[in-house]
C-alpha cells in the first residue's frame, strides 16, 4: 500500500510543479582527471650536509655558481681533528720503525739471539767432547751431567729467545696496521671538514656564512641538477589510487598564465604526508617551458580515464551518490568516470529518460 502511495504523490508533485529544472542524459566524450598542485623543482635535489662537527671557515661558492661533482663546496675548520691526524702519523711512523728492526727492542733481541747462539755452540762442543770422553771411561759422571745439562739449556733458551722474537715482530706487525688504520682515519676525518658536491649542478641556496658552527643535522647547501626539472604534484589521499605511472597531465604554472604544458607521470612515492595528508609525485615535462626556476608554481589535472561515448547527467541532477528522480520517483543508478561537473551512468536511466534537479 506504501509504495502505491508514493508514485500519484511524484506524479502531482512534477505535474503541478513548473519550475522544476530537468534534463534529459547525454552521450559525450568524458573525461575524468585528479586536481594537484604543482612545484617545479630541479632534478636531483639534494640538501649538502657534513659529517663532522666544526665551524664555517668559508664557503667556496656563492648561490647560483655551477659545480662539477666532487667539487668543494664549503671549507669548515677545527683544530682538534688536524692535530689527531699529526699524532695518528707519528704513531705510524714510530710503529713502521718498531718493524723493520731499527728500534732498540727487536735490536736488543736479535743480540740476545746471536749470544744464545754462541754460548749453544760451545755449551754443544763442551758436551760432545765430555761426551767422548765418558765413553772412554775418562772423565767423571758429574762433569759429563753438566756438560749436557748446559748444552739443554742452551738449546732451549735460544729457541725461547727466537719465539719471542718471532712473537714481537707479529706484535708490531699489528702496532703498524693499526697505527696506519688510525693514520688513514685521521685523514679521512680531517678531508670531511671540506663538503663537497655529489652531482655535476647549480647551487641553488647556502645556509651557513663564515663564523657560524655547523653540525650534522643541518644543511649547508641546497644543490640540484643546472638543466633538468622535474614536476612535483601533491595529490589527496582520496585520488591517489587511481593515479598511474605514465598518465597523461596538464599543466599549468602561474609564471605562464594560462598556458598548458603537457607532460606524464613519472614516479609516485607510496608515503604520505601526514600533515597534509597528500602524496608526493613527479611528472615530467614533454615539451619545457621555455624558462624554468626552482619553485615556480602551479596547477595539474592528471587524466586517469577517458570514454568516447559516455552516458552523462550534471553531477547536481544526483539525488545523493546513487540515485537520481525521475517522473517514477527516485530510481538507482550505477555510475562510471566523472569530471568536475558531469558524472557517467553505467545503468538505471538512458538517454530518454527525463532526470529532475532535486531541490536543494
Amino acid at each position: 500500500m506504501k509504495a502505491a502511495f508514493i508514485i500519484p504523490v511524484f506524479l502531482i508533485f512534477f505535474s503541478c510543479s513548473k519550475s522544476v529544472e530537468k534534463i534529459t542524459p547525454q552521450r559525450t566524450k568524458l573525461v575524468e582527471s585528479v586536481y594537484s598542485s604543482v612545484v617545479i623543482q630541479p632534478d636531483s635535489l639534494y640538501k649538502a650536509y657534513t659529517t663532522v662537527i666544526g665551524i664555517v671557515d668559508q664557503n667556496l661558492v656563492e648561490e647560483g655558481d655551477r659545480v662539477e661533482a666532487g667539487a668543494p663546496i664549503v671549507q669548515l675548520v677545527n683544530i682538534a681533528p688536524e692535530l689527531s691526524k699529526e699524532n695518528a702519523k707519528l704513531s705510524f711512523q714510530q710503529a713502521r720503525s718498531n718493524y723493520s728492526g731499527t728500534s732498540a727492542l727487536l735490536k736488543s733481541l736479535e743480540k740476545e739471539i746471536q749470544s744464545a747462539r754462541l754460548n749453544l755452540r760451545n755449551d754443544s762442543i763442551n758436551y760432545l767432547r765430555q761426551k767422548r770422553l765418558w765413553k772412554q771411561n775418562i772423565g767423571s759422571r758429574a762433569d759429563y751431567e753438566n756438560r749436557k745439562l748446559a748444552y739443554e739449556l742452551s738449546s732451549n733458551k735460544l729457541q725461547v729467545l727466537k719465539e719471542e722474537y718471532e712473537r714481537t715482530r707479529n706484535e708490531l706487525s699489528i702496532q703498524v696496521r693499526q697505527a696506519l688504520n688510525n693514520y688513514k682515519s685521521s685523514e679521512f676525518t680531517s678531508g670531511e671538514f671540506t663538503v663537497t658536491s655529489k652531482i655535476n649542478g647549480v647551487v641553488y641556496a647556502l645556509y651557513k656564512e663564515t663564523g657560524e658552527i655547523v653540525n650534522t643535522v643541518e644543511p649547508l647547501a641546497l644543490i640540484g641538477s643546472a638543466k633538468e626539472f622535474v614536476i612535483e604534484l601533491l595529490v589527496d589521499e582520496m585520488d591517489i589510487v587511481k593515479v598511474e605511472a605514465g598518465q597523461k597531465t596538464f599543466v599549468t604554472l602561474e609564471a605562464y598564465g594560462s598556458r598548458v604544458f603537457e607532460a606524464k607521470i613519472k614516479k609516485i612515492y607510496p608515503a604520505k604526508d601526514e600533515s597534509t595528508q597528500t602524496f608526493k609525485i613527479e611528472a615530467e615535462f614533454l615539451e619545457e617551458p621555455p624558462k624554468l626556476y626552482p619553485g615556480l608554481v602551479g596547477e595539474a589535472n592528471i587524466m586517469v580515464a577517458e570514454k568516447e561515448d559516455a552516458l552523462i547527467i550534471p553531477k547536481e541532477y544526483l539525488l545523493d551518490d546513487n540515485r537520481v528522480l525521475t517522473e517514477d520517483g527516485p530510481v538507482e543508478i550505477v555510475t562510471g568516470i566523472q569530471d568536475m561537473e558531469h558524472i557517467e551512468i553505467i545503468s538505471g536511466i538512458d538517454e530518454k529518460e527525463t532526470v529532475y534537479k532535486p531541490e536543494q
